[in-house]
């Protein structure tokens, strides 16, 4: 029989116990469990379809302040809604993202903005000549869109209403936050005012409020716009908030303008027309083709604006040499002319449309399409909204008006 010799000074080793077996199964067991958890959560789509980094946010997560809050109206303006396939144009989705920021501000939370607007494809001309009829919906979708922080400057609105995208780390440890709160973490609200959002425990004392269930365009939520105390940001507001680079590439236009006034002449997406069933032609804006030519516009603004003086004109007509008449009176200026400074920074007509929006802002005197406030000079007499009935157009103009 051999006998197995031991070294002097060392202790015999033991097999070890059945107790260790088991807790080194289980521990194992539990890292892959834990594993396949965070693999889950990383292939999850839905409402909670971008965590990522499961391991990382766990321990942010723990570190989140309790006095921190968030709202979110979706991923999409106006989406859930009625324009959840359509398109809106700018001005239609910022009156939905204002309504989402005021309801921010008015509850003291952060607003998760969507990362991405939708641009209708006639503004997205880049869309159009690379999109692809086999392209998923997700595909057609960012064709057809822009980065949010591509028109806003997101610190800029910071300053006034908090604001996160819905791509970034702090959304991501918000939603692994609110999960880990159970019902403390997310409220999904349908029909509930903003005034019960900010008083009722039940929901003021929530995480993360979640409107994403509304059947509303998000504008619908602000329609007492006659309220005017309800009213916490002015129309201004967004325009004001472009981005840095929009901003710097208006300013550069400005400068080289000099003392100048500027118009704004809307007529293409509003001269819409139609026959009543005798074969009369009708619109809702009546005076409104007539009010925006050249020969109308300059017997307009004459009492606002004297000959020789530079006017930038901003518009969505399309007809070359259109606005040209008006050069025998004025020296016009069109963001064509600065085609060297917008190219580098304008991608679509959106963004474009932000630029002439702040250059006519800067104007000594700027006339509007529609007189929207008391105190605004406009082309036209027309109401902007509101407008049901139809009429025969008027081409015709007393002289004694000029």
């Amino acid at each position: 029989m051999a006998i197995h010799k031991t070294q002097r000074g060392k202790p015999l080793q033991r097999p070890p116990s059945r107790s260790s077996i088991l807790i080194i199964l289980t521990a194992t067991v539990g890292c892959i469990a834990v594993f396949y958890i965070a693999s889950s959560f990383s292939s999850t789509k839905g409402f909670f379809y971008s965590i990522t980094e499961t391991s990382i946010q766990s321990s942010n997560a723990r570190n989140h302040r309790d006095s921190e809050k968030y709202l979110y109206w979706g991923k999409r303006i106006d989406c859930p809604g009625k324009h959840c396939e359509s398109c809106e144009g700018l001005g239609h989705q910022e009156s939905s993202l204002r309504c989402a920021l005021e309801e921010a501000m008015y509850l003291q939370r952060t607003l998760v903005m969507p990362s991405r607007m939708c641009i209708n494809p006639i503004h997205n001309k880049k869309g159009i000549l690379h999109q692809s009829n086999d392209a998923s919906s997700e595909e057609r979708w960012a064709a057809s869109s822009c980065a949010m922080d591509s028109l806003y400057d997101l610190d800029l609105i910071s300053g006034t209403v908090p604001v996160i995208l819905d791509n970034s780390k702090e959304w991501h440890r918000v939603l692994l936050t609110s999960m880990k709160l159970g019902s403390r973490g997310i409220a999904n609200v349908q029909g509930v005012s903003r005034e019960d959002l900010g008083s009722k425990s039940s929901y003021s004392n929530i995480l993360l409020i979640n409107r994403t269930a509304s059947h509303l365009s998000w504008f619908m939520e602000c329609k007492d716009r006659n309220n005017r105390n309800a009213i916490l940001l002015s129309y201004s507001f967004l325009p004001s908030m472009a981005s840095k680079k929009l901003r710097n590439a208006a300013e550069k236009i400005k400068v080289l303008l000099g003392d100048y006034d500027a118009i704004h002449v809307r007529r293409g997406d509003k001269l819409k027309t139609r026959k009543d069933r005798f074969g009369v032609v009708r619109s809702l804006h009546p005076h409104l083709d007539r009010d925006t030519r050249p020969e109308f516009i300059s017997c307009r603004i004459a009492k606002w604006v004297p000959p020789g003086r530079t006017l930038f004109i901003a518009s969505n007509e399309r007809t070359p040499g259109f606005f040209a008449p008006l050069a025998s009176r004025y020296k016009l200026a069109y963001a064509s002319n600065y085609s060297s400074i917008l190219d580098p920074v304008v991608e679509n007509n959106y963004q474009l449309f932000m630029v002439e929006r702040l250059v006519v802002m800067g104007a000594k005197t700027f006339i509007k399409t529609f007189k929207e406030d008391d105190n605004d000079l406009s082309l036209t007499d027309d109401p902007k909204k509101n407008t049901k009935t139809w009429q025969v157009p008027v081409y015709t103009l007393d002289i004694r008006e000029c």
